[in-house]
């Protein structure tokens, strides 16, 4: 899942370097793809210079070395002291004419793009060695350049936004802003919701304030915090962090996904008070903001900027409600498959088929992500084949001290690099495909848009990715040699829609009581957090499942809930790349469709996009149809189990 904090981050409001240098890891994902808890690495790492060139990420495409970066960083910053760039405070009062406008779009946008690429260059060549002092270093510099310029452009959308309605109209219709109407009607959009400048600039002032809560519970969850070791059958002590936590409840040793669940909740129980305040504050915080800006609830605040209905959010939550039972029996047969007693939270990760023995090295795995697009025709199929065995768009594996996970990053000016740590496991070939969706739908949107629009939704990240791993998962499908094959490919499915689409909507509609408790003047507490948490499991999986006392303070420790409504876009995208993947399978036009929308960046709002495509996420149906797809995998998986 994302590490990404979209909503700290992902706001267009005075330029791209927000929503694409400062999120560099917008499409960032731990896939999974250590090594499980049955099956430790032992060989030692390898140091950064160890690593083969042709397995690393083409970085140099982006600057042939790192003093060419700096001299491109020197001739960006600006003066010494602020204002750092007196060319863009010169047109501050001036937006009003259309001309000045023009002229100031280019410029601003021109730096922006240039920030943007030094911003991509810095934080790549820091993944490769997180220890790196050089590199540590250069990020710092670009960082504090880009803070600095965010401050100077900071009187954009105020000036804007403060216009007549007459001046305002002007500037969308003029022949000169053609190429940014779409922007400036994003900033209009905001109009009724706008203060005056002096109020705009109080508002503005609070901005590290209100950020207070999620920083306190990141540096506490991620630094602070530590737990009891995990114990297994063998009485064997495992370190136990929030790291480690998944792979030991994928662990077929009951006794250890038993023994990490109890430890690491206990951790969080010893300080609920603490997190409890600290989630009551950034509700607070956007309720605060909510408020300020005029809007009826916090959802409205939150979904209003990018043109979302709140009736998508309500939606999911109703449809998937209503498909509850498909989840209940769901439980039910893992239950008996894993022959257990009694099934409890901590036996749902643990596998129920035995994971497939395929492995593959790298350049296979390339070569099966690439022949399963093709449905999506040759150019993709060729563009991808080069990026991947040719252009070096990935880093492939691990070494010492290099990030963990998976993502896709890059720039205007870069080609969609993909961080890996590949082991050769079919989760890993996954993780290549999911990440492989993710760089072709920025290479699209780079290739056939302009800057302004080049960076699409945070709505619709996750919908070429999911579609992707879904081509995968059929080439793989037809490709078995046996039922076991088969069985784990369709549990590998199962377990996406479960995870992506019933967990994280449960997660959707805990934290939108969240909000309506501050909203309406509820004090929240321990107990009322603890309570409504437990009713929800109860309610989505159903009678079979056993709920340990320890399963009611999980919530302390989900970092998705300080985002401000970001995790329901984890279940909808899944559920409309279902849809699009449907629809290409069974028509050439619909492939055509699809291209259209990887190639449209952000030049539509997300719900316009995807409607273009061919799904309407206003309306129940793509949720609708991935839950029955999950009802039929069930179905698939209980016969070739049985045969």
């Amino acid at each position: 899942m994302n590490r990404f904090n979209a909503n700290k981050f992902s706001k267009q409001r005075c330029g791209l370097l927000i929503a694409t240098a400062l999120s560099c890891f917008v499409f960032s994902d731990i896939k999974y793809n250590q090594l499980n808890a049955n099956n430790l690495r032992e060989s030692p790492m390898k140091t950064r210079d160890q690593i083969p060139q042709e397995d690393c990420w083409n970085v140099s495409a982006l600057y042939i070395d790192l003093n060419s970066w700096k001299k491109d960083l020197v001739g960006v910053q600006g003066k010494d002291k602020a204002p750092h760039w007196p060319e863009m405070k010169a047109y501050q009062g001036r937006l009003k004419d259309p001309a000045a406008a023009a002229s100031f779009f280019e410029f601003y946008f021109g730096l922006d793009r240039k920030l943007s690429k030094l911003h991509t260059y810095a934080h790549l060549r820091l993944d490769e060695d997180l220890g790196n002092d050089v590199s540590k270093d250069n990020m710092g510099r670009i960082s504090a350049l880009i803070h600095e310029f965010q401050l100077e452009s900071s009187w954009i959308e105020p000036e804007l936004l403060s216009l007549s309605n007459e001046d305002y109209k002007k500037l969308l219709q003029h022949p000169s802003l053609k190429g940014y109407q779409f922007y400036l009607e994003k900033i209009g959009r905001m109009r009724p919701h706008t203060l005056s400048p002096e109020m705009e600039q109080l508002v503005a002032l609070t901005g590290k304030a209100l950020d207070t809560s999620y920083k306190t519970f990141a540096a506490f969850t991620n630094a602070d915090l530590s737990f009891k070791p995990a114990i297994d059958s063998q009485g064997q002590e495992h370190p136990l962090s929030n790291g480690s936590y998944l792979s030991y409840l994928r662990s077929t040793d009951r006794e250890l996904r038993r023994s990490a669940f109890m430890n690491l909740h206990e951790g969080y129980e010893k300080y609920a008070n603490t997190l409890c305040e600290l989630i009551q504050g950034q509700m607070q915080s956007h309720f605060f903001i909510a408020r300020a800006r005029k809007f009826n609830s916090c959802l409205d605040a939150a979904l209003f900027p990018h043109a979302i209905q709140p009736s998508v959010y309500h939606n999911l939550i109703a449809t998937v409600r209503q498909n509850l039972p498909l989840m209940h029996a769901y439980i039910g047969f893992r239950k008996e498959q894993m022959k257990l007693d009694q099934i409890h939270i901590y036996d749902l990760y643990a596998p129920i088929v035995e994971e497939m023995e395929i492995r593959m090295n790298y350049p296979e795995a390339c070569q099966e992500v690439v022949a399963s697009v093709a449905p999506l025709g040759k150019d993709y199929q060729n563009v991808l084949k080069q990026g991947l065995l040719e252009d070096r768009w990935v880093d492939v594996f691990e070494n010492v001290r290099k990030r963990s996970g998976a993502y896709s990053s890059g720039c205007y000016d870069s080609m969609p690099y993909i961080l890996l740590n590949y082991h050769g496991m079919f989760s890993d070939v996954e993780t290549l495909a999911h990440e492989a969706g993710h760089s072709m739908h920025s290479f699209l949107s780079r290739k056939n848009q302009p800057y302004i629009y080049s960076h699409y939704p945070i709505f619709v990240a996750e919908v070429a990715s999911t579609f992707n791993e879904q081509l995968l998962l059929n080439q793989m499908k037809m490709k078995v040699k046996n039922k076991k094959e088969l069985a784990y490919l369709i549990n590998d499915e199962l377990e996406r829609i479960r995870g992506t689409i019933f967990r994280q909507t449960m997660f959707a509609e805990f934290e939108l009581q969240l909000h309506k408790w501050v909203e309406e003047g509820v004090p929240l507490t321990p107990s009322l957090l603890k309570q409504t948490y437990l009713q929800l499991n109860r309610d989505y999986y159903g009678p079979d499942i056993v709920l340990d006392e320890a399963l009611a303070i999980e919530w302390a420790r989900i970092p998705h809930f300080y985002y401000n409504y970001y995790v329901y876009q984890y279940a909808t995208g899944l559920s409309a790349a279902m849809s699009l993947y449907k629809q290409v399978m069974a028509s050439p036009n619909s492939r055509d469709q699809y291209l259209g929308f990887l190639s449209s960046g952000g030049s539509k709002y997300p719900l316009d996009l995807l409607k273009r495509a061919g799904v309407d996420m206003e309306s129940p149906e793509p949720v609708e149809s991935a839950l029955q797809r999950f009802g039929t995998l069930v179905a698939e998986l209980k016969k070739c189990l049985a045969e």
